[in-house]
């Protein structure tokens, strides 16, 4: 099915809420320290549980303090909602942040989902229908931007896409994405992985040069073998504040390492 060999990674999501910055900012240094390779936060405005009212940071401006406070994993948002900046500045910022982080920047977008931050924010909630067409406009104009800039972005930055809509999300993947970020449990994706080839057949690309990333709450021994053979590479642990507890990030940083020796 796929093509190309991607290496097995492991990512952590920091959830920025329920906890002080510095708490957060110390949870980014263990993570890297840990060993693992991709450090996600999320673009929400309010905690997405526990007390909905409680502490929570912006996403892009904490981009930009990781990329200086980091110097070796991969930094991005999982993900990005593109609904509250207008796609040509988001290009815009991306390429900041990739340049202050000296390549290490992912572009992780997806339509957008969570009304609270719409409505108190002042943006226009719309439809599911209306927010994916939103993405569909925003992904070429994003990379039209990118080739605009001067400076020009360090590298080809990765598109992240997360979702899972088989007619359009993954048709945008196909077309747009190096990354596509799952949610689900194996036979999910093992379907979707299905449709997202389906689709890259249909516009002419090579399956294999998209990435297979997935959400893991489950300690490797259980779940790991029966991702791999789905095709997944890229897992990644969601943690949130106060305390940041790590234990199964390390768990599944000693997997791919046993992996790899």
């Amino acid at each position: 099915m796929i093509s190309m060999t991607h290496p097995v990674r492991i990512g952590v999501q920091l959830q920025p809420q329920h906890a002080e910055y510095a708490r957060i900012r110390s949870a980014v240094a263990e993570a890297e320290e840990a060993g693992v390779d991709v450090v996600f936060n999320w673009d929400h405005f309010f905690p997405l549980y526990g007390e909905p009212d409680g502490e929570h940071f912006e996403c892009w401006t904490m981009l930009g303090a990781w990329a200086e406070a980091t110097s070796r994993v991969e930094i991005g948002a999982l993900v990005t909602c593109n609904s509250y900046r207008n796609p040509e500045l988001l290009a815009d910022m991306a390429r900041t942040v990739d340049h202050i982080s000296g390549g290490r920047l992912i572009l992780g977008i997806g339509a957008g989902w969570f009304e609270r931050d719409y409505d108190e924010y002042g943006y226009e909630f719309g439809t599911a229908g209306s927010r994916l067409a939103d993405l569909a406009q925003a992904l070429p104009r994003i990379r039209s931007r990118w080739a605009k800039l001067n400076p020009a972005p360090t590298r080809e930055i990765p598109i992240l896409i997360g979702g899972g809509g088989e007619r359009k999300t993954l048709r945008y993947t196909a077309e747009h994405a190096q990354i596509w970020h799952s949610f689900g449990d194996v036979d999910t994706l093992v379907r979707k992985n299905g449709i997202l080839d389906g689709h890259c057949a249909d516009v002419g690309r090579d399956p294999g040069r998209i990435e297979r990333s997935i959400g893991v709450g489950k300690a490797p021994s259980e779940v790991a073998d029966d991702l791999v053979a789905a095709g997944a590479t890229l897992f990644t642990v969601g943690v949130g504040g106060p305390d940041y507890d790590l234990g199964l990030l390390k768990e599944w940083i000693a997997w791919r390492d046993e992996r790899r020796s």
